[in-house]
């Protein structure tokens, strides 16, 4: 038996002499106990030794990961000989290299005690080695593999994502404070301004640029705002009804119009910043849903993980927990969407569709996450499929160009009789009846066609509907026909009491626009 032993300068590859004490696990650390019992008991054959902190980081790493690494599978294929068996500190590695080397690898107690034998006395039993030599190695090597256990890539950055998208918010808020402030200080001195421009940013720029309304006249507002607002602007700013202010004040409200904007300015920038990290942490969910909704729920569950261990049913009111609880407790009808509600295929649905187009878009969400949190690849071609589907659904719900979808078969019922008439019919000679009847006994069932049914009355000749027990007569200008007899009346062996048949039989025919003779008063 071979044993495989991993150390920090290299590989060791360690014959046992004495196979038969392995049976005796308790009295195995015994035989470790000195560098000659040690020496009695196993006898190096072959080191590998490290080159490089490089090549020493990546045989650890893969060990860790339980699989052996080039160096590892070379060293092994030249000093193991074919039926040895090789004892190994991890199962799962010993099952990998039997796979692909072909050698039989052992893991068990007497193995894990044979190889802490091997690391009490492993200076005495590597010749060139001692402690002075390996401490420093170990060392480094732990300190190297803990940095590259803790390593963030840039391609994963979900606390990053987290916390922009929460910033955002604070940033929202914050321009929106700032920004109400500059519309109640300047609105003193020129308030029409404030239903003239409307959007916050070009408000700010407005007064950045204009200072005293009296200067709007001479200033030239193109690129800030569209030609028909600037001249409004202008036009305002002459017959004002706002109060005059002092050269301090304009001072501090442009101060304030110089915060809002480098606020807006920064928030591009986070929002570019955003963009970049959900399409490399997220590429199918930024495609499906957008970036900003995509890394709410992301920030909402915690973690990308976590969001792909939920079901579309869950995804669908993510953010919604509250209504969800309150109407369960009040026995109302539960939401039916949450932060996917913003989502550009929820928001551009009409309000009778969103329900179904949310819970579509839930379950192509749930696809999308666990693509991205379980799949190797970085590429967004599956959300961009689902999202033409989805789009595609959407205009198929309103009634739009189906696009790459087809059409949906709808039944139609008069294609269907149609389609029944053009079938050759055989009649069975055993049901052929006359082809004329008495007038007068088909005006106690005529009664009954008189009653409205939602059911779209036979107008065809040659279609008959088949009851058992039943003559189906129909009168066309002044001419009857009986279009078929039932065949319960060769089963039975004679006619039935019509009493029997016309309670239940000639309500069903009269909503066919047939009349219905009991086969007796026939």
């Amino acid at each position: 038996m071979l044993v495989l032993f991993e150390t920090s300068g290299g590989f060791a590859l360690f014959k046992v002499l004495d196979e038969g004490k392995l049976a005796n696990v308790e009295d195995l650390g015994d035989e470790f106990s000195s560098a000659e019992s040690a020496r009695r008991m196993v006898r190096l054959i072959a080191f590998h030794k490290f080159d490089n902190t490089s090549e020493a980081l990546e045989a650890v790493a893969k060990l860790v990961e339980g699989t052996p690494s080039k160096d590892l599978r070379k060293f092994l294929k030249n000093n193991c000989g074919d039926g040895e068996t090789l004892a190994v500190a991890d199962s799962k590695l010993g099952n990998i290299i039997t796979e692909k080397l072909d050698i039989q690898c052992v893991h068990n107690n007497a193995v894990m005690e044979l190889l802490r034998g091997v690391r009490s006395q492993l200076t005495e039993l590597l010749s060139g080695l001692d402690d002075n030599d390996l401490a420093p190695m170990s060392l480094e090597l732990s300190h190297i593999l803990a940095r590259y256990k803790l390593k963030i890539t840039s391609d994963k950055v979900e606390t990053m994502i987290i916390q922009v998208i929460g910033l955002l918010d604070d940033l929202d808020k914050e321009r929106n404070t700032y920004a109400n402030g500059v519309r109640e200080l300047y609105g003193l001195h020129f308030p029409e301004l404030a239903k003239i421009v409307q959007d916050n940013i070009l408000y700010a720029k407005a007064v950045k640029l204009m200072g005293n309304r009296i200067n709007a006249a001479n200033l030239d507002f193109s690129e800030i705002l569209a030609d028909e607002v600037e001249a409004e602007l202008k036009e305002a700013a002459v017959i004002s009804m706002g109060t005059e202010v002092s050269d301090l004040d304009l001072m501090h409200i442009r101060q304030l119009c110089d915060q809002i904007l480098s606020l807006a300015e920064y928030r591009a920038q986070l929002n570019d910043y955003l963009k970049s990290r959900m399409n490399k942490i997220a590429p199918n969910l930024t495609a499906l849903v957008g970036e900003l909704v995509g890394a709410r729920l992301i920030s909402h569950c915690g973690s990308l993980l976590n969001l792909a261990k939920l079901p579309g049913s869950t995804i669908q009111i993510l953010g919604a927990e509250k209504a969800l609880n309150r109407a369960r407790k009040n026995k109302h009808a539960t939401p039916k969407y949450g932060l996917i509600y913003h989502a550009p295929v929820v928001s551009q649905a009409a309000p009778e569709h969103k329900g179904k187009i949310s819970r579509s878009l839930a379950a192509k969400a749930a696809l999308a996450i666990r693509c991205d949190a379980f799949g190797d690849g970085q590429d967004s071609t599956m959300g961009v499929e689902n999202r033409l589907k989805l789009e595609a659904r959407l205009r198929n719900l309103e009634g739009g160009d189906l696009g790459a979808f087809e059409k949906e078969e709808v039944y139609d019922k008069d294609e269907k009789k149609k389609t029944d008439d053009e079938e050759p019919k055989t009649e069975d000679p055993s049901k052929k009846r006359k082809t004329e009847a008495e007038p007068e006994t088909a005006e106690e069932p005529a009664k009954k066609e008189k009653k409205k049914s939602k059911h779209e009355p036979i107008t065809r000749s040659g279609e008959f509907l088949s009851c058992d027990g039943f003559l189906l007569v129909r009168e066309e200008e002044g001419e009857v026909s009986v279009l078929g007899a039932a065949s319960l009346l060769e089963f039975c062996g004679g006619p039935l009491p019509g009493g029997m048949w016309s309670r239940f039989w000639f309500g069903l025919a009269a909503q066919r626009g047939l009349v219905a003779f009991p086969v007796s008063s026939w």
